[in-house]
């Protein structure tokens, strides 16, 4: 999507924009007149025949300025019970933006384990498209009245990229505060060089992004760069924009290179390689060996136990699994087709010992390829 140093999205048909909160928000309420510029750009590229998607922040700023708190508390049921009271107000605020440009809206609320289960995920995906069919703009937030730490999906960067991989998106925006990826932080750093393109997340990138988050926000730039990292990982390009500059959606989608782009893998994963991948908890590694690696990685082979070289923790069969390498780098994650116990026992041997060491062999690989997903960039 990059040529001649122009930004091309034309080809995109199905878009998600993420908004943050400091893009939303101002002495401690929502930022009226960036919302509006925002629904008018939208609108606009729904005219245009695409398809947008809509994760938004602002609730805990909306309900902070509605009861008349300072900041947001410290406490999780006072900051569950403000978003509750922020949610509402959102909501009415874009259904009034919207509503001058003739759009409906819709609310979505999705805690990790409406994305984890399967089935859920599937019907989730089936609402949004249904939707979208409807020319409705479907507004996501995570469902922060509910989450507790084990159903947390973490920031709506992370979330953004998930309905991305959920929705099979053509492109993920995430407007911010700021232009984009820096050498430093451009806030406090005037020498600071803006990266206009990233073509491999490395760690040397999230050095950079550091961890900066607003008053209001819960990310901040190293959770914008796990966002790239993932959508990235799966084939889907990233741009990180600043939200308030004037028409910035519409100058993107003209062609318009503005902020950091970031590259993705040129081969797309598959839906469900995609859900196995960001959507599943693992409970547990396996570490494997250099043939292993080289296995997975290059001739897209499965997992046989002569690779797996050490096993951690404790978990079932079709248990989501990371698997590393000697340095302890992820490289992906799998559904296993045995428990740790008994990969434990087969672990070095050929597929063809199993049934002698175990009693019985249900399948010759640990990981089967069709169940299993690479995640690692090119620098590993």
């Amino acid at each position: 999507m990059l040529s001649d140093g122009k930004l091309s999205l034309g080809a995109a048909k199905r878009i998600v924009v993420k908004v943050g909160s400091n893009v939303l928000t101002e002495d401690n309420g929502l930022n009226l007149k960036a919302m509006r510029s925002i629904t008018r750009q939208i609108g606009k590229l729904i005219e245009n025949g695409l398809e947008v998607i809509l994760v938004s922040s602002g609730a805990m700023a909306s309900g902070v300025k509605k009861i008349g708190l300072a900041a947001r508390p410290d406490e999780l049921p006072k900051r569950q019970a403000v978003a509750a009271i922020g949610q509402a107000g959102l909501m009415m605020e874009y259904e009034k933006a919207f509503g001058r440009y003739h759009r409906k809206v819709a609310q979505i609320l999705l805690t990790s384990e409406d994305l984890s289960n399967r089935k859920r995920y599937l019907n989730a995906r089936n609402t949004l498209c249904t939707l979208l069919s409807w020319k409705v703009v479907p507004i996501i937030n995570e469902n922060d009245t509910v989450w507790v730490e084990e159903i947390k999906l973490g920031d709506n960067d992370n979330l953004a990229a998930m309905i991305t991989l959920l929705m099979d998106a053509d492109v993920l925006i995430n407007l911010t505060d700021i232009e984009g990826l820096y050498t430093k932080d451009p806030r406090t750093c005037p020498a600071a060089e803006l990266i206009s393109t990233v073509s491999t997340i490395s760690k040397e990138t999230e050095k950079l992004a550091g961890d900066i988050p607003g008053a209001l926000g819960t990310g901040g730039m190293i959770s914008k760069i796990k966002a790239a990292r993932k959508v990235n990982s799966a084939g889907v390009p990233m741009v990180i924009a600043r939200g308030d500059l004037p028409n910035i959606l519409l100058k993107l989608f003209a062609g318009q290179k503005h902020g950091t782009y970031f590259i993705p893998k040129k081969q797309r994963l598959a839906s469900r390689k995609c859900w196995i991948a960001f959507s599943l908890k693992p409970k547990g590694i396996i570490k494997i060996d250099d043939g292993a690696v080289k296995a997975l990685l290059k001739n897209g082979k499965s997992l046989l136990p002569s690779g797996i070289i050490a096993v951690q923790d404790d978990f079932g069969v079709g248990a989501p699994v990371e698997f590393q390498n000697r340095n302890n780098e992820t490289l992906g994650i799998g559904l296993v087709n045995y428990s740790s116990t008994e990969i434990q026992k087969i672990m070095g041997l050929k597929s063809n010992h199993i049934k002698q060491v175990l009693g019985h062999k249900s399948y010759d690989e640990v990981i089967h390829r069709d169940n299993l997903a690479i995640t690692a960039g090119s620098d590993v």
